[in-house]
């Protein structure tokens, strides 16, 4: 895709610096990653060509259109290479979203990259390729193969949510024309917008403010707007930002974010070294969040419940007090339940509150609906699974909830009974939790990629769910069933090669190689670490937990025939030269990937395994 209708192969790349981005679209660290390469790709637009390889993890993402609305969506302006049998994956020995591989201009690798976080990196090493094959005569310089696509005409592009506004109208959370518009209750007449419709940050009026694919929006309190000056926050998401929205006026302000990526192990650090801790102690436009995606008011907190997506976790934000908490989360990706410190969520994406005050969320990656129910003093007191198994199990299947599937939901809705609607996203469908008989139900087929469904109680009669179906820009109306209906079209898991491991002892290693002009942060002990662990835990008879190092001593239990190893590998590298020590003030850069990786145990398999997290050739 990209190309004008053009195959690519590498023989046709030879002279250039090739970055392989393997990626899928339902992985926000893959999202990060597609921003972080922009910048490069720009600057280095005659030397360097980027290739997405579109590897899916979701049954929905291996379809063809599905990944061509989504080139289009986030706006990819190098070529990608649909991968729906992860054959190109395997051949590169990928195996997280996202992975990097570079390819030098002679068509060998040099770089093999796990995660986010590597634009520094990516950067020097692509002038220590330009400086070399400029000498040696190997470097051709000129266009890439890049084409790009016809533009999309329309009131909405992609549109992430909507919430009706006090008058009856509703505001749009415009995500691809990175703006808000406004649309009468006929869901066609376009009233108004905020914001310019470009890409890119700016408080001001409605004609100047800017956005970066918002995905959220929720109403302030009345009472509080008046305080406040603002009655709509929105969820920023690229920009990482809160921003506070007068319907009125049109004026757009930050009200928390200072727009830098807050990476997830700078606060898991800091809370295992602390203890668990909601206040974040910094004031809330200096704060970094991380991917900010829904958001919903919660009475009983007293607070904004924010959906923050880059780090798994689940913020809070009072605007009186301008104040970020974090509400929930470790900022491990998982599905785990428990108390506020230890529970795991992965991408929570859609947030509404019920009659009781727990709060609703859809944690997109495990396709899972998660309830956070709220002591007396407004704070977590444990996290739930309503439905959902884990990151590798999805499908559409109704019955009870411990046996039902979605397939990568992103927005909650509760109902006038107190059940929960879901937009149930990949499966192009409405579903409905029924907390009172533990049962998922369907109450609308159809859709194309539906990202939200609410109440809408701007028509006579009979209430009606409005759906925000992003895929087809628009709005639509469905009616609102006495009953669900029963639908089961099978579970299914995420199909990745297994690797063959041998039972008993196994050695893992995790690589890095600090960047160019960094070095590992020795300051405090180890800037390194590995979190191991199994499904089932069985799996593993000796190694697992956490511990500084990247290399771990693993026992692997023979009665097990097959399951998952989930590892989490973390360094932490500052500017600084080898032999120097480094400057109390030099800027600091922490890397991070989670990987999940089946195997299958059999004597003729590896007895170790080697990950690179940051690995040069």
């Amino acid at each position: 895709m990209n190309t004008g209708g053009k195959d690519l192969d590498l023989a046709s790349l030879r002279g250039k610096i090739v970055l392989l981005d393997f990626w899928t679209f339902c992985c926000i660290n893959c999202l990060h990653v597609l921003d972080e390469l922009r910048p490069l790709e720009e600057k280095y637009s005659d030397v360097l060509v980027t290739i997405g390889v579109h590897s899916p993890k979701f049954e929905h993402e291996a379809k063809k259109e599905a990944l061509e609305a989504a080139v289009e969506r986030y706006e990819i302006e190098h070529p990608v290479l649909d991968d729906p049998e992860l054959m190109t994956w395997q051949a590169y020995t990928a195996r997280a979203w996202p992975t990097l591989v570079v390819v030098d201009p002679e068509g060998y690798i040099v770089a093999h990259l796990s995660g986010e976080g590597h634009a520094a990196g990516l950067e020097s090493l692509v002038e220590e390729l330009i400086e070399e094959h400029d000498a040696k005569g190997t470097l051709h310089r000129g266009d890439g193969p890049y084409v790009a696509p016809p533009a999309r005409e329309g009131d909405l592009r992609f549109p992430g949510s909507a919430i009706e506004l006090p008058d009856g109208q509703f505001l749009v959370v415009d995500s691809g024309h990175h703006r808000l518009t406004i649309m009468d209750t006929d869901l066609v007449t376009k009233v108004g917008q905020i914001g310019s419709g470009k890409r890119g940050f700016a408080d001001g009026d409605a004609e100047t403010a800017q956005f970066n694919e918002p995905q959220g929006a929720a109403v302030v309190p009345a009472h509080i707007a008046e305080k406040i000056g603002y009655d709509v926050l929105v969820a920023d998401t690229v920009n990482h930002r809160l921003r506070g929205v007068n319907t009125a006026t049109g004026e757009v302000t930050t009200v928390a974010g200072n727009g830098v990526q807050r990476l997830l192990d700078a606060e898991r650090a800091r809370l295992q070294d602390a203890g668990w801790a909601r206040e974040l102690g910094e004031n809330a436009t200096e704060l970094s969040l991380s991917s900010p995606w829904d958001l919903a008011w919660a009475e009983k907190a007293g607070r904004f419940i924010v959906a923050m997506a880059g780090t798994h976790q689940i913020f809070g934000f009072d605007p009186i007090k301008a104040e970020v908490t974090l509400e929930a989360g470790s900022g491990i990706e998982g599905l785990d339940d428990g108390t506020a410190d230890v529970a795991m969520f992965a991408q929570p994406s859609g947030v509404d509150v019920d009659a009781n005050g727990d709060v609703w969320i859809a944690d997109s990656e495990t396709s899972a609906v998660r309830v956070l129910r709220l002591g007396e003093d407004g704070t977590v007191a444990k996290v739930e699974t309503a439905t959902g198994l884990g990151l590798f199990d999805f499908g559409f299947r109704d019955g009870p909830a411990d046996e039902a599937r979605l397939q990568h939901p992103l927005g909650v809705s509760v109902l006038p009974d107190g059940s929960v609607a879901i937009a149930d996203t990949y499966n192009g469908a409405v579903r409905r939790y029924d907390p009172a008989t533990h049962t998922v139900g369907t109450l609308a087929e159809g859709l194309q990629e539906p990202a939200e469904v609410l109440v809408d109680h701007s028509v006579d009669g009979d209430p009606v769910l409005l759906v925000v179906e992003t895929n087809q820009h628009q709005l639509v109306r469905v009616p609102l069933p006495k009953e669900a209906t029963t639908v089961d079209r099978g579970a299914s898991q995420t199909q990745r090669p297994k690797t063959l491991v041998k039972p008993g002892q196994h050695k893992l290693t995790a690589r890095f190689t600090a960047p160019v002009g960094q070095k590992l942060d020795y300051r405090w002990g180890d800037p390194t670490q590995l979190q191991v662990s199994a499904s089932p835990e069985e799996l593993i008879l000796e190694g697992a937990g956490t511990s500084q190092g990247l290399v771990r001593e693993l026992v692997l239990n023979p009665e097990i025939t097959e399951g998952v190893l989930h590892i989490t590998a973390r360094a932490a590298a500052c500017d600084g030269e080898e032999g120097q020590e480094i400057p109390d003030h030099a800027a600091c850069h922490l890397y991070q990937q989670d990987w999940g990786i089946p195997v299958q145990l059999d004597d003729a398999g590896e007895d170790h395994l080697e990950l690179d997290l940051r690995g040069l050739n």
